[in-house]
């Protein structure tokens, strides 16, 4: 089952080639069929992970791309295919959101996978992380939707390249910041500040 999980998760993450590429070479019926295999991959690889909320991800996101699949199967539509960026976006930002308001915050919990024991500062900055990517999948997720009233070859080009890098870029500057933040940290508490 896991080289199938690592397959689904490879073409889910290349979804929009894997929809534009398809739709042009072999169709909708093609390309609905092994997404809808993909996407039910999906659902069934979320028991594999160690974070409740990445479940819950997996299971929501393949849920929702096996019923776009199936409408556009059903309707003879792709448009339908172009939404599930908006939805994974979507999903993203009320589980995100939703941790600002338990004890632990999203980023939080990724933190406390490599680090168990975070000082609380990192906990303070944590919480102000998963702030900002809220705002990014508002902002991702907005663009995402505009892009499906547009050509598929903008919404590929977007959902398939540009969301990746604004999101690495996110990660880049994220890190730098971490790093930074750490820095200073430290040197107040061998100061003794």
């Amino acid at each position: 089952m896991k080289p199938f999980t690592i397959l689904a998760a490879i073409v889910l993450l290349t979804y929009p080639f894997a929809v534009y590429y398809g739709l042009n070479e072999w169709g909708l019926g093609a390309v609905a069929s092994v997404l809808g295999v993909l996407f039910l991959l999906r659902v069934l690889g979320g028991n594999q992970t160690r974070l409740r909320e990445l479940k819950y991800i997996a299971w929501l996101s393949g849920g929702a791309g096996l019923i776009l699949t199936a409408l556009a199967f059903l309707f003879k539509s792709s448009q339908w295919f172009t939404y599930y960026p908006v939805i994974v976006n979507a999903l993203m930002l009320i589980i995100f959101t939703q941790s600002l308001y338990q004890k632990e915050s999203m980023i939080e919990r990724f933190a406390r996978l490599q680090e168990p024991n975070l000082p609380d500062y990192a906990i303070r900055y944590t919480r102000d992380v998963t702030k900002i990517w809220c705002l990014f999948f508002v902002i991702n997720g907005g663009i995402a939707l505009s892009t499906t009233f547009m050509s598929l070859h903008i919404w590929t080009l977007y959902n398939g390249l540009i969301s990746y890098l604004l999101a690495g870029a996110l990660f880049a500057v994220e890190f730098i910041v971490r790093l930074l933040v750490k820095r200073k940290n430290e040197k107040i508490a061998e100061n003794g500040l």
